[in-house]
């Protein structure tokens, strides 16, 4: 069984079994249905990390999925013709506030990352925001379409979903706990991995693992 230890869900059972069925909504969407890894929401991205190491060390088939939380140096990118060569252990080891070590004898498509948060990839598929929140929902708070989800800041992501939800009729304003994994439940997975490389990354990557052809919807 390959477990994918996620950030998501904070110190809430109710929380982390959100987390963890949203991502594993979004995982059968790309294409996993059937196939698909163990969801393990860790809470804290510290957390995520020790979970992760713990089951490196007892033997355990392991991913690490956790937000980047700042912009990741080109340089640290590769082609996904060898997702491999991307070094997002490489980021991890340099931000400060982590500075984790790359465990022994992992590889690189051990580690993912999602750009700069997980809210990121919501800008990616707008029609399903405006669906979500409704009436009141203001699209021209978000971030114009033509910038890359993976260079727009984690605090300018945040900001633009409170103000373009600010004025909705039939949902609060943008929530973290109350929203965020509701939304990653319905997002489409294909509008994310087109506008961010390292969500399709992610995917190819698991899709390779648990021995899903890449060229599957």
């Amino acid at each position: 069984m390959v477990k994918v230890f996620v950030e998501g869900g904070g110190d809430s059972n109710t929380l982390r079994t959100a987390c963890r069925k949203g991502f594993s909504a979004f995982f059968e969407k790309a294409g996993l249905k059937g196939k698909m890894p163990r969801v393990v929401a860790c809470g804290s991205r510290q957390d995520a990390y020790n979970d992760f190491c713990t089951a490196l060390k007892n033997g355990e088939e392991a991913m690490l999925l956790v937000d980047a939380e700042e912009s990741v140096d080109p340089s640290l990118q590769g082609t996904k013709d060898d997702y491999e060569i991307w070094k997002p252990w490489e980021h991890l080891a340099q931000r400060e506030g982590d500075k984790w070590s790359k465990p022994e004898n992992t590889t690189n498509k051990q580690c993912h990352l999602m750009i700069q948060c997980m809210e990121s990839w919501f800008l990616a598929d707008r029609d399903t925001l405006k669906s979500f929140f409704g009436q009141g929902f203001k699209e021209n708070q978000l971030p114009a379409t033509a910038d890359s989800i993976e260079a727009i800041g984690k605090q300018q992501v945040y900001a633009a979903l409170a103000k373009a939800t600010a004025d909705c009729k039939t949902k609060a304003k943008y929530g973290k706990g109350e929203h965020s994994f509701k939304i990653l439940e319905q997002i489409e997975p294909h509008k994310v991995e087109e506008a961010s490389p390292w969500a399709r990354r992610c995917i190819a990557v698991i899709k390779e693992k648990m021995g899903v052809s890449s060229s599957q919807p």
